[in-house]
């Protein structure tokens, strides 16, 4: 493929800091006002990315889902900071925004709080450019999505829509899968042929590739990216074989558009540690490596880090082994940073000397100074001299700066505001704020801070003089459904205890709404400690949680209706009944087992019935599952559905086997407590019916002299004396 105009790696650094200064300063005015120091701070480091990004002059940016383009060419879409810019716009309604040189801080005020207001509202009223030009500020222009025609062209989608089948091959990247369903694969096809699609990819994978504090974890991302190519690749060897050239150098353009972090980890993974087929895709993307890619490659890094590293050196003798090749570009390299900023320093002739030097000879040594690296080796020893001079409250008024104290101030201030709150118009907001940063903590893992956080919104809930009560029930239902909870949900299993009870109690203020994330977890066919921590959480909503495993109980998994199953039993509530019945019908003996057991635990009469329904319209295998499960366990709580059943059967018609089997299973578990119902079921008697009769009352003794205690002996006495002449015949055989 031929290769597109590429921003210079300068341009790209500058938008890359511009891009973070936007969305660390939306996001601090989302959750604070303009005055305070958070937001002040940010706008201050916004308005600095401005000036350097405009050049003295002026920067306009188009904005797409997945990149920002600055005069038609698009930011490499594998930019964390530009993507997540060119997204949070974009959800916004913004096409295009431009900055003048020198802007305001009042001006960008105004234009945070307009990013920060809810985009629904913001569209209501004609959208960001319309409420942009009520304003009248002239040094920042921004132009809107024709919300309208997107809506026409919403059935045309491009292989990067951000639509549920996109969020499927996200997730199979993510969690390896192989086995595929045929959406998926097409959708993989179309990615695979387009090197924007193969970027969002690649961006979506390495998401989730990222510390509690936000650090990249680039070992990871490399590794999920890796993953991704491997999937695009294998779809095409199966469906398209003939389109594996196009696709590996489509996979060579987006490699080259990554974070140059991760570009340069991927191209550096030892073949050795990884299976032939991945190695096959490295090698092909490495040969695609053109001299221009390879160029554009080392022109952003040296631009970003101002020097070259041992790393950089590692990955250049990969994609040029021979020397002609890496002179050839070097070469260009340096053409490309001659038109940047960083190639106009008057020192640059001299670092450039150094750089080529490393990347040419593998030898690092000759560009650390002596004096520099003495100084290094000295600092720990002057440490203990310079703390010697500090007052002894230096090392708590440093602790009040940390993080957690930082953080817990956050909670407190922002916690406080909603309490204080007495304007409807801006419960809404405020809510929306507080629960927007329980899903922070939640990311952060600071799941003490989170519960505070929700325990205040769910007391606001139930207040119902505050005005902020509606606005705080609608703020935990969204919690409940966030990427936040959904993500801790995915660390159920790595939580130690501690950490483990406090989410627990965050789930229970959520309420039963949390049970939806926590189904994958309650699906597993092996007990984990994830799934053994999710049992608990649902069980503790009680009946509001049954019909939200309907998933479950339908599912087409067996041990996902078999945890269904016993999670229903262990709630042991009538409202559990009409689903377990469900299971019981589904023919499969091993959840049919469970669905019994659970039945057995609810002390209702619609479970007895349940059973008896079962029974009566199963026969084989799956009843004798029905009768096994009923008694495998010899709990007393069955007894009692077993003698329902006995008595609202008829034993001469078409229950007879039922009530055979109900008979068998009582002389396993029944004890006195069956002794009379088996009585009078002997006494019952049909004139036509005489080989049934025969079968019943022969089959019920027997379960009597099994039971075996002294009540039940006596009714067999009482049988033999006082029956009509057939029973009396067989309880004396019985007895003798």
């Amino acid at each position: 493929m031929a290769d597109v105009t590429q921003l210079s790696p300068e341009l790209v650094r500058r938008l890359h800091d511009l891009a973070r200064a936007l969305t660390a300063a939306s996001r601090s005015r989302a959750l604070y006002p303009a005055q305070h120091p958070t937001v002040t701070g940010a706008v201050e480091r916004f308005r600095a990315a401005i000036d350097q990004a405009s050049g003295g002059m002026s920067i306009t940016m188009a904005v797409t889902p997945q990149t920002l383009l600055v005069e038609g060419v698009a930011a490499p879409a594998g930019d964390g900071p530009i993507a997540e810019a060119a997204a949070y716009l974009h959800d916004h309604d913004v096409l295009l925004i431009g900055f003048l040189h020198n802007t305001p801080t009042a001006v960008l005020q105004d234009l945070l709080a307009l990013l920060a207001s809810d985009p629904v509202e913001v569209r209501a009223r004609g959208g960001p450019a319309a409420c942009w030009s009520h304003t009248g500020h002239q040094e920042v222009t921004i132009e809107q999505i024709d919300v309208q025609k997107v809506l026409e062209d919403r059935e045309v989608k491009s292989p990067a829509a951000r639509d549920d089948v996109w969020r499927a091959v996200v997730h199979a990247v993510l969690e390896h899968r192989e086995a595929l369903d045929e959406t998926v694969l097409q959708r993989l096809l179309a990615i695979a042929g387009d090197v924007g699609a193969i970027g969002a990819l690649a961006t979506d994978v390495m998401a989730p590739g990222h510390t509690p504090q936000g650090s990249p974890m680039i070992t990871t991302q490399a590794a999920a990216v890796l993953a991704a190519y491997r999937h695009l690749t294998g779809v095409v060897s199966l469906l398209a074989p003939e389109r594996r050239e196009e696709v590996l150098s489509n996979l060579a353009a987006a490699t080259a558009r990554l974070e140059p972090a991760v570009a340069m980890r991927l191209l550096t993974t030892d073949r050795a540690a990884i299976d032939a087929e991945d190695g096959a895709v490295l090698t092909g993307i490495v040969e695609r490596f053109d001299d221009a890619k390879v160029a554009q490659l080392l022109a952003t890094t040296l631009a970003i880090d101002g020097q070259a590293s041992q790393r950089l050196a590692s990955v250049f003798d990969t994609i040029a082994p021979d020397e002609e090749r890496k002179r050839r570009v070097l070469r260009l390299t340096r053409t490309l940073l001659s038109d940047a900023d960083f190639g106009r320093q008057s020192q640059f002739a001299t670092l450039w000397s150094s750089m080529e030097e490393l990347l040419l000879t593998y030898n690092e040594r000759p560009f650390v100074s002596t004096a520099y690296r003495t100084a290094l080796d000295e600092a720990s020893g002057r440490a203990p001299h310079l703390a010697a001079d500090l007052p002894p409250e230096s090392r708590e008024w440093i602790q009040t700066l940390d993080q957690d104290n930082v953080r817990q101030l956050s909670v407190t201030l922002l916690i406080d505001l909603l309490n204080l709150e007495r304007d409807a118009a801006r419960a809404p907001d405020i809510t929306a704020d507080v629960a927007a940063l329980a899903e922070d903590l939640l990311l952060e893992g600071d799941y003490a801070q989170a519960l505070r956080v929700i325990e205040a919104l769910a007391a606001k809930a139930v207040d119902r003089g505050a005005v902020t009560a509606a606005p705080s029930r609608l703020a935990i239902d969204r919690l409940a459904a966030s990427a936040g909870l959904r993500e801790t949900v995915e660390l159920l299993d790595e939580l130690d205890d501690e950490q483990a009870e406090v989410f627990a109690r965050f789930a229970a203020t959520l309420g039963p709404a949390v049970v939806e994330p926590l189904l994958p977890l309650i699906a597993l066919e092996l007990e984990t400690r994830a799934r053994t921590r999710a049992f608990a959480i649902v069980r503790g909503f009680g009946a509001e949680a049954v019909r939200r495993l309907t998933p479950l109980v339908t599912s087409g998994q067996w041990y996902a209706q078999r945890n269904a199953a016993v999670l229903l039993g262990e709630i042991g509530t009538p409202e559990g009944v009409p689903s377990l019945q469900t299971l019981l019908r589904g023919g499969d003996p091993r959840v049919a087992r469970e669905a019994v057991r659970a039945l057995a635990n609810i002390d209702d009469p619609s479970a007895a019935r349940a059973v008896h329904v079962v029974l009566r319209a199963t026969s084989g295998p799956l009843r004798q599952a029905v009768v096994a499960a009923l008694v495998a366990e010899r709990d007393p709580r069955v007894v009692p559905v077993l003698l329902r059943v006995l008595n609202e059967s008829d034993p001469f018609g078409t229950d007879h086997p039922i009530v055979l089997d109900t008979l068998v299973a009582l002389g396993t578990i029944g004890g006195d407590q069956a002794v009379g119902d088996i009585s009078r079921v002997l006494r019952r008697h049909r004139w036509f019916a005489p080989k049934r009769v025969r079968a019943l009352r022969q089959i019920g003794l027997l379960v009597l002299r099994r039971i075996g205690t002294p009540a039940a002996a006596s009714a067999i006495q009482d049988a033999a004396i006082n029956g009509d002449w057939f029973l009396r015949r067989l309880a004396r055989t019985v007895t003798s």
